[in-house]
Order: C-alpha cells, then structure tokens, then sequence
C-alpha cells in the first residue's frame, strides 16, 4: 500500500515537472495573443464591399449551418473534390445564407492565412537568432527573402505563363538562396558569423538584380503584382491559400517543437554545444532549415512581409525569457496576433485616414510598426542584439 501511495506521489511529481514550463507569464501572453486574434478577426470580418451590419458579420462567422455540417467545413478546408472523395457525398452542398457564404468564402480566409503567416515568421525568426545567437537575426537573414523576391520578378517579367506556379516558385527561391548561402559560408564548417556575412552578400546581390529586373517590365499590371508580392500582401487571399500552408506550418511547427532543446543548446555556444555531444554542423543545418520552411511556408502565399519575424520573437523573449520550449510557444500565438492586428490597419488605413477604397500591403504595416519599436530599442538597450 505505502508503495502505490509512493508510486502515485512520484508520478504526480512527475508531471508536474513535466508542465513546469508553463508559467503564468505564458500563459498571459498566449491569452492576450488569442484574444487580440479573435478581436481583430471580428473586425476584420465586420468590412467589405459587401454591406453588412457588425451583427451580422459577427453571427455568420459562428453560423450553425457550417460549424455543424462536416460537408462544408471540409469543402473549405480541403477543396471540393477532396471533400467528396474523404465524406462520399456527391450531392449538391445546402445553401447557405449571402453574409454567410461572403464571410466564410472571403474574409474569414484572409485571417485564417494571416494567422499562418505570422506563426511562421515568428517561429522562423526564433529559430535563426538561436542559430546565428542574435536577436536582431530575421527569417531572412539568411537570403530567404531576396531569393523568393528574384523568382518571383523573374517569372512575372520573364515567364509570365508560369504566375500560377508563384506560391512554389517563391518557395524554391527561398530555399534555393539558403543553399547558396550555407555553400558561401562552408569552410571546413559554418559559423554564426560566417552565415549572417555571406547572407548579406547573398541578398545584396540577388536585390540588385530584382531592381534591375524592373526595367525589363513593359506591363505596369506586373510591376504592382511584383510590388505586392514583394511587399507582402493579403489581399485577394483565400482558402486555396490556406490550404497550401496549413501543411508546411504544420510540420515546421512540430520540427520546432521538437528542436526546442537543441536550440537552447545552440545557445551556449559552439564549443560547449560539441562537448555535450552535438553535431553542431548538422543540428545547425537541420534547424536553418526547419526555419526557412517556416518562412518559405509564409512567402508562398503572403509575399515578403518583413519585420514580423524580427519583432516577434524579441518580445516574447522579454516577456517569457530564452528557454526556447516557452519561446516556441509563444511565437505561436504572438505571431498571428502582430499579424492579423497589422492586417486590419492595412485593410481601413486608406479608407478610413482617406476615405477611399484602396488597401495597404500588410509588409508596410508591419514596417511602420517595426523601425520605431527598433529604434526605441536601441536608444534603451546598450547590447541590443545579444542572446
């Protein structure tokens, strides 16, 4: 009997060790994060062309006739085609109201994919000031960005046929670049150093030759879908977007998850690392790339929206501290707060500061945000910059 008691303490500590991660500064950071997504989603699912009172907006987005019939949520999530093959229904789907169908089949998409896009980046941006052990490291510091952004003006100006591909075409320049870089920077091993250098020279080029690229398009419709895509942008978003992030935001978050200890490990140094038994070439390898499919996963359907992977992770770290399992997880939730809030200034800066129709690319917003909180930054902190 004393051994079951004894037994059943022992497990109790055990999981309370277990969770002990999970302390109350999180936890208010991952609420406050939630609540600031679904606030700002409501707002953003309140405006459009279409007309519609905020209680109707509200009421469609918790609409029955969706959240209760499998059929339409996986028609959303899945796609048509995929939705009959997985449930068998070969049926014409039930109708459903005009605000219902507007806010599920357009606005509601738009949040879902900035969501996705935020959790990347800020995840992204963790993980490579592990790597490169600098706050001030980016997603796309390590030429992600300036690779996605040259394919990308490359098939808009010299492969227009291929713009339907864009989504993967962005994909593969980012991880192109990142090949190139950790190549440049190989000698006989890698350094933090060495990859942010040869990063830098990496995306100087390649944003030279995306500049150059410009005076090679006739069409002014090319130069402000190039613009877009390499401001970053949500607008015309939807679920098609969704689904093709959902499954790389997926698996990148599970990868950083998992490499959460081996992130804190990366941390302490090259030299402490190896006598602790890591392969640092490898894990460093590993981990770059688990960021740049994070980020990747973001520039196939947003665009390059910067600031976003930079800002992120600094804050949560003030807030929860540098073990990466707490910082991981709040990346998670801050990131689609920063970004679904900075969608919602986009989408009413111009038609409410103007009062016209237009909408901003998200990528300004978040720049707007980012260079004063940086700068604020740097006139507080003396070894701003330093993990």
């Amino acid at each position: 009997m004393a051994e079951d008691v004894t037994s059943g303490a022992e497990r109790e500590a055990g999981e309370s060790a277990r969770f002990a991660w999970i302390d109350g500064s999180l936890l208010s950071l991952c609420l406050g994060s939630l609540a600031l997504v679904v606030a700002a989603g409501l707002v953003q699912v309140s405006f459009g062309s279409y007309s519609m009172s905020v209680g109707e907006a509200w009421r469609s987005v918790v609409d029955t006739a969706v959240l209760l019939d499998e059929r339409w949520l996986l028609n959303f999530l899945l796609g048509e085609e995929l939705m009959r093959t997985v449930t068998g229904f070969q049926g014409e789907l039930p109708e459903l109201a005009t605000e219902t169908l507007i806010v599920w089949n357009i606005r509601l998409p738009r949040v879902f994919v900035a969501m996705l896009v935020g959790m990347n980046l800020a995840v992204s941006g963790a993980i490579f000031q592990a790597v490169t052990r600098n706050e001030l490291a980016s997603p796309f510091i390590l030429g992600v960005s300036s690779g996605a952004g040259l394919l990308i003006l490359l098939t808009l100006v010299v492969f227009p046929v291929l713009a339907t591909a864009l989504p993967l075409i962005a994909a593969a320049g980012g991880m192109g670049a990142f090949v190139l870089v950790y190549l440049i920077a190989w000698k006989g091993g890698t350094s933090p150093v060495r990859l942010v250098l040869a990063g830098v020279i990496v995306g100087t080029v390649f944003q030279s030759l995306q500049t150059g690229l410009f005076f090679f398009a006739d069409d002014i419709g090319v130069v402000q879908s190039a613009i877009a895509w390499t401001t970053g942008s949500l607008t015309g978003t939807d679920w098609e977007q969704v689904r093709t992030a959902l499954p790389w935001t997926i698996v990148a978050m599970g990868l950083a998850l998992v490499g959460a200890r081996q992130l804190n490990v990366l941390l302490l140094g090259e030299r402490t690392a190896s006598s602790l038994g890591m392969n640092v070439e490898r894990m460093r390898f590993a981990l770059s790339a688990v960021g740049v499919l994070a980020a990747a996963a973001s520039i196939a359907v947003a665009g390059i929206v910067g600031f976003v992977g930079l800002i992120v992770p600094h804050v949560v770290r003030n807030v929860v501290g540098s073990d990466y399992k707490r910082l991981v997880v709040g990346c998670l939730f801050a990131g689609p707060a920063l970004l679904v809030a900075a969608d919602v200034g986009a989408r009413l800066a111009i038609p409410v500061l103007m009062g016209g129709s237009g909408q901003l690319p998200v990528g300004i917003v978040t720049g707007l945000v980012g260079g004063p909180y940086f700068l604020y930054l740097m006139r507080k902190q003396e070894q701003l910059g330093e993990i």
